[in-house]
């Protein structure tokens, strides 16, 4: 799916040209412009390397797998189905035909690393055929599909065409908790319908997803029809289609909310939905207590590096200015640059602009390029450079020039990571029309800590250093606290005596 959220924010970024890693657009984030995005980038790795974790019977069946391929009499041949071993309290298995039925606590290994497990269990092993009636459980670790653990019932399963069904299951398939009253299980993909899916792992879950159906495709995709979500047991909005990016899986279909020094109390939500191949429409509604209504309408189109956006609304940044667009279009291409570790990116937003009583023409274009992040012993270097031209018809002035950023990221161990850089723009609050998304100063140092305390708090404090006029424009402190499928983010940013709430759910 492309989300009309996400591409206004990679939009926005090639005109900031910092270095950022791409996966830094994730999960969790403090919203800062001190160069907090790097110490979210570890955090995120953290957090998807605990999610990827094999659990004990994850570890026992690739033991169990790889002690069975030493018993193999012969190599199995590409194309050739997997080997299985099974064994019950009671068996019986006829040379002859290949039936064999077992009863009991019985235990089917398959050498690609699948596990079937029940009471009650028949099969043929020419044929391929596995048949657990009552009760079962399913675990699966092969290469190329996706992790799942299930229980259900009435398992059907030909081990090899890889296809097969279960009723009744529920369980994680892939980062996924899911149910379904019907699975069903291809080589390359698995179907579930009349089932539900959420990041969330308790037994009565604060937010999921119900679909008729639902299509997982390993590492590439999820494809959901006729789409409620929900907060506890109440539908907040549906979907007839919804698709899920695999690898860049971060969704924010529910709603965050919090408080500022600046807004009071501020409730957001994003609504997006695909109207035609490769085009959304989004509406992100947030209301405050102290301004109303600061929402924006997004129509994006995306294929391939080419991107166009239309907005209208009202914005914010990390610094609470804020801009009116009425409207503004921003077209955009990149790609990396032939098999070389450099990205480039051109850009262009042109819209009318209103802040602060004035109303301009906004045009603003340029070139960015930026290095894939470079590994040295432990380290994280990332390089990005650019070239950009503003121009305002409300005073004619232009502002043009080079801008360009470096940090280096380093984890040195599971709870504490650390970041040091700097940025240089030409463009700054100094000598442009509109404060918003500006930096106070073309010359910043930026550099900032993360410490986890324990599984479910840390802290961090993210700093700037303006070269000239030689002193600290911002110094933040923050407080991340998991809460059971939620997470509350505590801000106060000591340079502007401001404090920020955020509460929002596991945002995948």
């Amino acid at each position: 799916m492309t989300n009309a959220l996400n591409l206004r924010i990679a939009l926005v970024l090639t005109a900031a040209v910092a270095a950022v890693p791409a996966s830094a657009l994730a999960a969790y984030r403090g919203d800062t412009d001190t160069g907090f995005q790097h110490l979210d980038f570890i955090e995120n790795q953290r957090r998807e390397e605990r999610a990827n974790r094999l659990t004990p019977e994850q570890e026992k069946l690739l033991a169990d797998a790889a002690a069975m391929s030493q018993y193999l009499r012969r190599p199995v041949a590409e194309g050739e189905p997997s080997p299985i071993a099974f064994e019950g309290d009671d068996l019986t298995y006829d040379e002859r035909t290949g039936e064999f039925t077992a009863r009991g606590h019985v235990d089917i290994v398959q050498l690609a690393a699948r596990r079937f497990q029940g009471a009650d269990v028949t099969g043929n092993t020419l044929t391929g055929d596995v048949s657990i009636p009552g009760r079962a459980h399913v675990l699966q670790l092969t290469e190329g599909a996706s992790r799942v653990t299930l229980d259900g019932y009435r398992i059907h399963y030909n081990y090899k065409t890889r296809t097969g069904t279960m009723a009744e299951a529920a369980g994680k398939v892939g980062g996924y908790y899911m149910t379904g009253k019907r699975f069903e299980f291809y080589p390359d993909k698995i179907v579930v319908y009349d089932g539900t899916q959420t990041k969330c792992s308790a037994e009565h879950p604060d937010y999921h997803l119900s679909a008729d159906v639902t299509e997982l495709y390993p590492g590439d995709r999820m494809v959901m029809t006729n789409v409620k979500f929900w907060l506890k047991n109440k539908v907040i909005f549906t979907k007839k289609r919804y698709e899920v990016d695999i690898s860049h899986p971060m969704q924010r279909n529910f709603p965050s909310a919090g408080y500022d020094s600046d807004d009071g109390l501020w409730l957001e939500q994003t609504y997006a939905q695909d109207i035609a191949p490769h085009v959304t429409a989004s509406a992100t509604l947030y209301v405050t207590t102290n301004k109303g209504w600061r929402s924006h309408y997004d129509l994006g189109w995306q294929s391939g590096g080419a991107s166009a956006l239309l907005t209208y609304g009202v914005f914010e940044d990390g610094n609470n200015a804020s801009i009116k667009k009425q409207p503004s279009i921003t077209l955009s291409y990149g790609q990396h640059l032939g098999r070389t570790p450099v990205t480039y990116r051109i850009y262009s937003e042109y819209g009318r602009w209103y802040g602060n009583g004035i109303h301009s023409n906004h045009w603003q274009y340029g070139i960015s390029v930026a290095h894939d992040t470079i590994r040295l012993h432990g380290f994280l270097l990332d390089l990005g450079a650019g070239y950009s031209v503003t121009r305002e018809s409300y005073d004619g002035s232009r502002v043009q020039g080079a801008n360009a950023s470096a940090f280096l990221t380093k984890s040195f161990n599971e709870r504490f990571a650390a970041y040091i850089g700097g940025t240089y723009t030409k463009t700054s609050k100094q000598n442009a029309l509109f404060d918003f998304d500006q930096e106070d100063y073309s010359k910043v140092l930026q550099t900032g800590l993360s410490y986890r305390l324990n599984a479910h708090n840390r802290i961090a404090v993210g700093t700037k250093y303006a070269i000239d006029p030689d002193r600290w424009t911002d110094v933040d402190y923050y407080w991340f606290h998991d809460l059971h499928c939620s997470q509350i983010i505590l801000r106060y940013r000591a340079e502007r005596n401001a404090w920020k709430v955020k509460w929002e759910f596991t945002p995948w």
